[in-house]
């Protein structure tokens, strides 16, 4: 074997979270396949597709796969922890700019209040 011959595990890009995903995807359908036997086809489908990712050379395009996969984990989680806190949250009052979106918030039973965005300076009525 030459010198500049890589070995297998150098050449491949490995294990990282997206195929952790498609893993527990893929055990999720053979599982429910096994009560539900078309879904073993779709299963089947997704430990090919994750054999072959796992088998690719190219890093570079697996690692970007596996940054966007991250990025959208991320803004999912980001969301349901803001839903979360904007629900359970009994002191605030939770609204959004209607001109531009910006997050804000007023102490609740202030009743009707005039408001001036600090993003947009947009004026607007809103109770709280």
């Amino acid at each position: 074997m030459a010198k500049t011959d890589k070995s297998f595990f150098q050449r491949h890009p490995g294990f990282d979270l997206y195929s952790l995903f498609w893993l527990l995807v893929f055990l999720v359908l053979f599982f429910l396949g096994r009560l539900f036997l078309p879904l073993l086809i779709p299963a089947g489908v997704v430990l090919v597709y994750l054999v072959i990712r796992l088998l690719s050379r190219n890093q570079e395009k697996r690692q970007m796969e596996n940054a966007r996969f991250l990025a959208l984990f991320r803004a999912v989680f980001r969301w349901f922890r803001r839903r979360r806190v904007l629900q359970t949250d009994k002191e605030y009052y939770y609204f959004k700019c209607p001109t531009c979106g910006q997050s804000m918030r007023l102490p609740r039973g202030l009743g009707k209040v005039e408001i001036t965005c600090r993003s947009c300076s947009s004026r607007f009525e809103t109770r709280s």
